[in-house]
């Protein structure tokens, strides 16, 4: 662990160079981000790079080779350098190394960028294509949220609120093991922009939608507190907690692409959804968490 501070005239920011994510989120003295408690989620928040979420058997196929990868690909848990910081603003890098070509025979540059601009965070993600060949990737958040904000009312007081309406489409998750199942279907709201938060919505691991608005809130009207998480170049979002707990926070969790398929070990040069980037050429993606 590795942690350092930014901040303004509104927000206080720890992040930690360990993984290049939020460690806290604190605004008038209150705390935003969940803390982590082992009987829950031990981790606060996460970078899910160079893939997003779990590979059949653990592994994937590229040009007729087999190569390993854990969940969420590998910076979990990986220290990253500190490239940049000022008073408002962090910046974080990976670069490619003998251990991620083990895993991932690409040479890359990941950046992850923190910039605090009045009550938002701006994360800027870059993925430089340091090979001579395209490579392809996927890319998500992963940040967890207090539920209750600052101790307010109960968990199912608590709602997600979309701000424009919109007709989700829930993608399901084999639940023997938490990867594609291959189906889709209608996932319900209340008026096209409202999910009421219970602990059993989350039973059967992430929701995982699609077809969703690109802009979310954690509210409640019994708080004047929310958290709004904007992500406009990510087409998917996971919503999550600790499967059939009591779990008081909420991953907010935008991707731009998908786990594997359950039935199959996925080619990664033919895997819908991932990002292909060119040789020489730089991929950028951000989202911003709004905090009142």
């Amino acid at each position: 662990m590795k942690l350092i501070s930014i901040h303004n005239d509104i927000l206080t920011v720890t992040l930690d160079a360990t993984g290049a994510v939020l460690h806290s989120i604190q605004k008038d003295g209150l705390e935003y981000l969940w803390q982590g408690d082992p009987a829950y989620w031990a981790r606060r928040d996460a970078n899910l790079f160079p893939y997003v979420g779990r590979l059949t058997d653990g592994a994937y196929l590229l040009d007729g080779k087999r190569y390993p990868m854990t969940i969420h690909g590998f910076c979990i848990g990986t220290d990253f350098q500190v490239t940049a910081q000022g008073e408002d603003f962090a910046r974080f890098t990976l670069e490619s190394s003998e251990k991620t070509l083990a895993m991932y025979p690409f040479r890359f540059a990941f950046h992850v960028e923190y910039r605090l601009e009045g009550s938002r965070i701006r994360k800027t993600c870059l993925v430089e294509n340091r090979d001579d060949r395209e490579m392809y990737f996927g890319l998500g958040g992963h940040p967890g949220f207090q539920v209750p904000i600052g101790g307010c009312g109960a968990f199912d007081d608590w709602q997600l609120v979309f701000s424009r309406e919109c007709a989700p489409v829930r993608v399901n998750l084999d639940p023997a093991n938490y990867r594609l199942a291959g189906t889709e279907e209608p996932f319900p709201t209340q008026n096209g922009t409202t999910i009421p938060l219970t602990h059993s919505l989350f039973d059967l691991d992430a929701v995982v939608l699609k077809d969703m608005d690109r802009e979310v809130c954690i509210c409640s009207p019994k708080s004047e507190h929310s958290v709004r998480v904007s992500y406009p170049d990510m087409p998917f979002l996971g919503l999550w907690h600790a499967p059939k707990t009591d779990a008081p926070y909420v991953c907010i969790e935008p991707w731009v692409s998908l786990p594997s398929h359950s039935a199959y070990v996925e080619d990664l040069a033919k895997q819908e959804y991932l990002i292909h980037l060119p040789a020489g050429e730089t991929y950028r993606n951000t989202l911003c968490i709004t905090l009142t």
